[in-house]
C-alpha cells in the first residue's frame, strides 16, 4: 500500500509529528439514536464547547480515550467472548495469566495451570497488571513464570526488572537514560500492545504514554429521555415492578478521532539502540490495523451504540480517504518475534479466588456450600 496516504513506511520516515484521523460515523440500520457511555447517577457527559464564531455547541462524550483503548484491544481477540488471539495476529507476543482448574476443589495439574484468566490484551493495565507481575508480599507464589508447562520459582516481575536492566532499589527505582532502549525492546518482546496503548510501572519509574489515542464524540448532541419497566411475573424477586429511566442521544455528527504519536514511535529506537525500523513499522501497522478493524465493522461500542463508518479523513485534508488494507499477518511475520511468543504466568487458584464471606443459609446440609468470588 505504498501509494496510500497511510502507508506505514512513508509515515515512519516522514517529518510529521503526529497523524490525526477523523472518522465520521452514523447509527447503523438507519437509526438516529445511540447510547453513549454513562454511569448510574452520572449519566452521559454533555458539555458546552465554545466555537470560533463565539457560539456554543453541545458535545457528548460517547467514549473516552480509556474506553476506546479497550475497544481497540477487543478487536485483537478472536471474538467478543474469547481471549484467544485473532487469527491474523498469530505469532504476536502477549502474556497470559493462568490458574488451576476445578475451583474450589483444586487438584494441581502436573502439566501446569490450564485455566486462562486474563491476557495483556484484555486486562486494563496491560503488561503492568498485578495479574502478571504478581503480589509483592512475602511468601506469595503469584505471578510465577510457566515454562514448558511447568510453573517455575521465578517471578515474572523480577524477570522483567532484570531484563529492563533496572537495579532493585526496594520500593522505588527508575531506568537510567541508557537503559530506556532496553525497556523498549523488552516490552516489545513480551507485549508490543503495551507500547501502542501505553503502560505504567510505578515502582520501576516507567511511564509510557499512549502511542495511539482515540476518543469518540457526538456534536450537536441532544438528550433523548425514555423509560422502561421490569416485569416480575412470578414475584420471586425483591425488586417488584420498577420503572427505570433510559437516556440516549441524537447528534448532527458523530466523530471518532484517532491520533498516532509518530514522534513517540520514532523515539523508541535510534541507530543500533532500541527498536529497529522493522519493529517500529510493526507498531505503526498494528495501530492502523486496529483502526481499520474497528471502523470496517460491524462493531458495537455497547448494546444500543451500533455505529458504522460514513467517511474517513486525515486532519487538514479535504478529500475522503479509503480505509487502509493492512496485511497484518505478513507484518507480524517480518517483526522477528520468535517461535514462542506467548508468555504464561501462574496465579494459584487459592490466591486468585476467595471463598464467600457470607454465612451459610440456615438449614444448609453441607459445610462445603460456599460461594466463590473473584
Amino acid at each position: 500500500m505504498s501509494d496510500h496516504p497511510l502507508d506505514p513506511s512513508t509515515l515512519l520516515n516522514g517529518k510529521d509529528l503526529r497523524l490525526t484521523l477523523h472518522a465520521n460515523l452514523k447509527p447503523a440500520s438507519g437509526l438516529d439514536r445511540f447510547q453513549p457511555a454513562g454511569f448510574p447517577e452520572i449519566g452521559h457527559v454533555i458539555y458546552d464547547a465554545p466555537r470560533p464564531d463565539n457560539s456554543v455547541q453541545k458535545v457528548c462524550i460517547v467514549d473516552s480515550a480509556a474506553s476506546m483503548a479497550n475497544h481497540l484491544e477487543t478487536v485483537c481477540l478472536a471474538s467478543e467472548h474469547s481471549l484467544d488471539l485473532a487469527d491474523e495476529l498469530t505469532g504476536m507476543p502477549y502474556v497470559e495469566c493462568r490458574t488451576d482448574d476445578g475451583w474450589p476443589n483444586v487438584t494441581k495439574d502436573t502439566t501446569g495451570p490450564k485455566r486462562l484468566v486474563v491476557t495483556t490484551l484484555s486486562e486494563g493495565h496491560r503488561l503492568a497488571s498485578t495479574y502478571f507481575l504478581g503480589e509483592e508480599r512475602p511468601g506469595s507464589r503469584t505471578g510465577l513464570l510457566v515454562e514448558d508447562g511447568q510453573t517455575t520459582d521465578r517471578k515474572f516481575r523480577v524477570t522483567l526488572r532484570n531484563e529492563f536492566g533496572i537495579a532493585d532499589l526496594g520500593k522505588k527505582s527508575h531506568p537510567l537514560p541508557h537503559q530506556w532502549w532496553t525497556v523498549f525492546t523488552t516490552i516489545f518482546r513480551y507485549d508490543p500492545n503495551s507500547l501502542v496503548h501505553g503502560v505504567l510501572f510505578p515502582a520501576m519509574g516507567i511511564k509510557l504514554p499512549r502511542m495511539l489515542t482515540a476518543h469518540l464524540e457526538a456534536f450537536g448532541a441532544s438528550r433523548v429521555r425514555s423509560s422502561g419497566v421490569k416485569f416480575d411475573r412470578l414475584g420471586k424477586t425483591s425488586s417488584g415492578q420498577p420503572i427505570f429511566s433510559l437516556d440516549e442521544e441524537t447528534a448532527s455528527k458523530i466523530v471518532a478521532t484517532f491520533i498516532i504519536d509518530l514522534a513517540l514511535l520514532r523515539s523508541f529506537g535510534r541507530g543500533n539502540h532500541g527498536l529497529n525500523d522493522s519493529q517500529k513499522e510493526f507498531l505503526l501497522s498494528f495501530a492502523l490495523w486496529k483502526i481499520e478493524r474497528i471502523l470496517r465493522g460491524p462493531f458495537r461500542y455497547r448494546s444500543n451504540c451500533d455505529l458504522e463508518l460514513d467517511e474517513l479523513r486525515i486532519r487538514g485534508r479535504e478529500e475522503p480517504l479509503a480505509l487502509p488494507a493492512i496485511d497484518i499477518k505478513s507484518v507480524v511475520g517480518k517483526a522477528g518475534f520468535g517461535d514462542s511468543p506467548v508468555t504464561q504466568v501462574d496465579w494459584p487458584a487459592n490466591e486468585l479466588f476467595r471463598a464467600g464471606a457470607d454465612e451459610q443459609e440456615e438449614g444448609s446440609d453441607s459445610d462445603d456450600e460456599q460461594d466463590a468470588q473473584e
